[in-house]
C-alpha cells in the first residue's frame, strides 16, 4: 500500500465523523429483535424441569403434578435394552419387545430380588404389599391372579436391587473379589422361572457405573468447594491486588519491573524444577512408586499420581524445557527487549493518565456474562420445549398401533372398541407443529447470535480502549492536549457512529466460529464411522478455519484501532491497517510479539506465585496456618480454581495494557510515515521513543 501522507488538519482521533456500515447496524438490530422473540417463544414453551426430573408413562414428573414419588423405574421385557437407555432404570416388566417401555414413579428404588409370583405366593407378611409399590398407581387388588396381573401390565414380573442416580433407579452392580454381583447375589430370577447370571446386566450397566463414579467425583468436588470457597475468594483477591500493584508499578518502574519479572519467572521455574527433583528423589525405594503411568491408567483420585516417581520426572522435564526455551528467547531478543520496554513505559504513562481503563474490562466481562446467561437459558428452554407425545401400544395386531392419541379421550374413542388391548401411553417428548419442526434451526440461530453478540461486546471494548489511548498518543503536549474524559468519549463515539462497523467485524468472526463448531460436531458424529478420508478432510478443514479465525481476530483488532482513530468503515480500516502492518512487517514481528511475550511472562509470574501459595496452603505445608487449611478430598480442586481464576484476572488487567501497546504501536507507525520531525511535520511520539529511535523534532522543544 501507499504510505500515509502528511495531513496538517489531523490532530488525533477525528471528532467530526459520520456513521459507518449502517446496513450492518440495521441487520444487528433486526437480529437482536429476532433473538428476543426466539427467547420469549422458548421461555413460553420450554420447561427446564424436563432436564432434572424423570417422567412416568403418562408424561408426568415424578414428585410433581400428582405423582409425589421421587424416583422412576423403567419396565421392559429385555433387561439389557433398558440398561442401555442411560438415564432410565432397571427392567422389571415382562412386555413384548415391540411395546413401549413403562416408566413408574416410586418412593424409593428396589432393595431386593423379588418376582411377582414369589411375592404373591410368599407367606411372609407384607411381601406383596412391598411389591405393590412398584406397580401402577391404580393397582389395588392384591388377590388378583398373577397371570392376570402380568397380562394387564399392572405390575412388573421382577425387581432387582437398585441405587438412585439423578432420580432414576440403576441396578446396584458391584465387583467383589473379581465376581460381579447385584446386591449380594450372582444370579437372579427373571420372573419366568429361569435363573440368569448377573453378568448379563454388566454390558448395559457399564455406562451407569461410569455415571455413578462421575457422580461420586462431582459430589466430592462439590464438598471441597463448600469448605474452601472463602479461601478461593481470598486467593482471587490476592491475584487481583497483585495484578493491580504490578500494573501500577509498571508506570513508574517499567524497565526494572520487566527485568525483575523475567528474573522472577526464571527463579519460579527453577524452584519448580528443584521441587520436582526433591520429590522424585524422596520416592526412591518406596513401594509402588516405580509403577509407570501407562500401567496405572486413569484414576479419578489424582493424588495417586503424586506417589509415582514417573509423574515428578515428567513435571521436571517439562519445566526444564520451558526454562531453556525462555532463556534462549531472552538471549536472542535482548536488544529488542529494550525497545519493547520503551513501548511498555509509554503504555504505562498512557494507562496512568487514563486510570479508568483498568476498570473497563469489568464492564466487558459483565456484558459477556449477560450474553452467556441469555444464550444458556434460551438453549435450555428450547431443548425442553417439546410436548408430551402419546402413542397407541398393543400386543395384538391393530391398525391404530403407533398412532398419536390423547389419554383424556382415549377410553371413549373407537380405538378401544376395535383394539380392546390397546393402551394410550407416553412415548417421548416431541411435537408435530411448525415450531417443533424448526427447533434445530432455532438452536442454530441461538448459537450464531451468541457468537455474534459476544464478539460485538469484545469489539466494543477494543474500540473504546483504542480511541482513549490514541487520544493520548496524538496529544502533542501530553497530557494537556488530551480530552477531559477520553474513555467515555471513545465509548460514545463507538456506539454512536460505529455500531455497524463493529457488527460487521464481529459478524465475519461469528460466521467462522459457527463453521468451526459445525466441523467439531461433524467430527464427533463421524468418529464412530471410522472413515479415514472423512477424518482427514475434517482435520484439514478444522486446521484451516482455526488459522482463519486467528487471522480475522488479528485483522479485526487492528481495524478497530483505525476505526477509533479515523472513523472510517470496517473494510477501509482493515485494508489500511493491514497495509500499514505489512509495510512495517519487521517491526510488527519483533517489537509487537516481544511485548506480547513479556506480558505473558507477567501473567505467568502472577499466576505462578498465587498458584504456589495456594499449593502450600491447601496441602498444609505452611506451618503458621497449617491448622487453618480446610480438610479436602482433592486439594487440586481449589488450587486449580485459584490458578484459573488468577489467570483470568491477570489477563483482564494485561489485556488493557496489550490494547494500549497495540494502539500506540500502530499510531507510532503512522507517526513515522506522516511526519519527519520538521517544524511543519513534527513527531507526536514521546521524547523517550524519539531518543531510542534517534528521532528529533527540529526547531521545536520536545513536549
Amino acid at each position: 500500500g501507499t504510505p500515509q501522507k502528511y495531513d496538517p488538519t489531523f490532530k488525533g482521533p477525528i471528532y467530526d465523523r459520520g456513521c459507518t456500515d449502517v446496513i450492518c447496524c440495521v441487520l444487528l438490530v433486526i437480529a437482536i429483535v429476532g433473538y428476543v422473540v426466539v427467547g420469549v417463544v422458548a421461555w413460553t414453551h420450554g420447561d427446564p424441569r424436563k432436564v432434572i426430573y424423570p417422567t412416568d408413562s403418562r408424561g408426568q414428573f415424578c414428585g410433581q403434578q400428582g405423582t409425589p414419588n421421587e424416583y422412576v423405574v423403567l419396565c421392559r421385557a429385555r433387561i439389557l435394552d433398558s440398561l442401555l437407555l442411560l438415564g432410565k432404570a432397571p427392567v422389571c416388566r415382562s412386555f413384548p419387545v415391540s411395546s413401549s417401555p413403562i416408566q413408574i414413579c416410586v418412593s424409593k428404588c428396589p432393595d431386593r430380588y423379588l418376582t411377582y409370583l414369589s411375592a404373591y405366593s410368599s407367606r411372609t407378611p407384607g411381601e406383596l404389599e412391598y411389591y405393590r409399590h412398584f406397580c401402577v398407581p391404580e393397582f389395588k387388588n392384591l388377590q388378583k391372579a398373577p397371570i392376570k396381573v402380568l397380562k394387564d401390565k399392572e405390575c412388573p414380573a421382577m425387581i432387582i436391587p437398585s441405587t438412585p442416580l439423578a432420580r432414576r433407579c440403576f441396578p446396584a452392580i458391584r465387583a467383589k473379589k473379581g465376581v460381579i454381583m447385584v446386591g449380594n447375589e450372582t444370579t437372579y430370577d427373571d420372573g419366568h422361572g429361569r435363573r440368569r447370571n448377573v453378568t448379563e446386566l454388566l454390558e448395559g450397566a457399564k455406562k451407569a457405573n461410569v455415571v455413578l463414579e462421575t457422580r461420586q467425583l462431582a459430589m466430592k468436588i462439590f464438598e471441597d468447594y463448600t469448605v474452601s470457597w472463602y479461601w478461593i475468594i481470598i486467593g482471587l483477591v490476592i491475584a487481583t491486588v497483585a495484578s493491580f500493584i504490578f500494573i501500577v508499578l509498571l508506570r513508574f518502574l517499567a524497565g526494572i519491573m520487566v527485568w525483575v519479572m523475567i528474573v522472577m519467572v526464571i527463579l519460579v521455574l527453577g524452584y519448580g524444577i528443584f521441587h520436582c527433583y526433591m520429590e522424585y528423589a524422596k520416592l526412591k525405594g518406596e513401594a509402588g512408586s516405580d509403577v509407570s503411568l501407562k500401567d496405572l491408567g486413569f484414576q479419578t483420585d489424582l493424588r495417586v499420581y503424586l506417589h509415582l516417581r514417573q509423574t515428578w520426572l515428567a513435571f521436571m522435564i517439562i519445566l526444564c524445557i520451558v526454562e531453556v526455551v525462555i532463556i534462549l528467547l531472552l538471549v536472542f531478543l535482548r536488544k529488542r527487549i529494550l525497545i519493547a520496554i520503551a513501548l511498555i513505559k509509554e503504555a504505562s504513562r498512557a494507562v496512568g493518565h487514563i486510570m479508568m481503563s483498568l476498570l473497563f474490562p469489568f464492564c466487558t466481562f459483565f456484558l459477556l456474562c449477560l450474553c452467556i446467561a441469555y444464550w444458556a437459558s434460551t438453549a435450555v428452554f428450547l431443548s425442553t420445549s417439546n410436548e408430551a407425545v402419546y402413542k397407541v401400544f398393543n400386543e395384538t395386531a391393530c391398525q391404530f398401533s403407533g398412532q398419536t392419541c390423547k389419554p383424556e379421550t382415549f377410553n371413549t374413542s373407537n380405538v378401544t372398541k376395535l383394539c380392546p388391548d390397546a393402551q394410550c401411553l407416553f412415548a417421548f417428548y416431541g411435537g408435530e407443529t411448525a415450531y417443533h419442526k424448526y427447533l434445530i434451526i432455532l438452536q442454530f440461530f441461538n448459537v450464531f447470535m451468541f457468537f455474534w453478540l459476544a464478539n460485538f461486546v469484545i469489539a466494543l471494548g477494543q474500540v473504546t480502549l483504542a480511541g482513549a489511548f490514541a487520544s493520548y498518543y496524538w496529544a502533542f503536549k501530553k497530557p494537556d492536549d488530551m480530552p477531559a474524559f477520553p474513555l467515555f468519549s471513545a465509548f460514545g463515539r463507538a456506539l454512536r457512529y460505529h455500531t455497524g462497523s463493529l457488527a460487521f467485524g464481529s459478524l465475519i468472526l461469528a460466521i467462522v466460529q459457527v463453521i468451526r463448531v459445525t466441523l467439531e460436531y461433524l467430527d464427533h458424529r463421524l468418529k464412530a464411522a471410522d472413515n479415514k478420508f472423512a477424518m482427514f478432510l475434517l482435520s484439514c478443514l478444522k486446521c484451516c478455519f482455526w488459522c482463519l479465525e486467528k487471522f480475522i481476530k488479528f485483522l479485526n483488532r487492528n481495524a478497530y484501532i483505525m476505526i477509533a482513530v479515523y472513523g472510517t468503515n470496517f473494510c477501509t480500516s482493515a485494508r489500511n491497517a493491514f497495509s500499514l502492518l505489512m509495510r512495517n512487517i519487521i517491526r510488527v514481528a519483533v517489537l509487537d510479539k516481544v511485548t506480547d511475550f513479556l506480558f505473558f511472562l507477567g501473567k505467568l509470574l502472577i499466576v505462578g506465585s498465587v498458584g504456589i501459595l495456594a499449593f502450600f496452603f491447601f496441602t498444609q505445608r505452611i506451618k503458621l496456618v497449617q491448622d487453618t487449611a480446610p480438610p479436602l478430598n482433592y486439594y487440586w480442586v481449589p488450587i486449580l480454581t485459584v490458578i484459573v481464576g488468577s489467570y483470568l484476572i491477570a489477563h483482564g488487567f494485561f489485556s488493557v495494557y496489550g490494547m494500549c501497546v497495540d494502539t500506540l504501536f500502530l499510531c507510532f507507525l503512522e507517526d513515522l510515515e506522516r511526519n519527519d520531525g520538521s517544524a511543519e511535520k513534527p513527531y507526536f511520539m514521546s521524547p523517550n521513543l524519539k531518543k531510542l529511535l534517534k528521532k528529533t523534532n527540529k526547531g521545536q522543544p520536545d513536549a
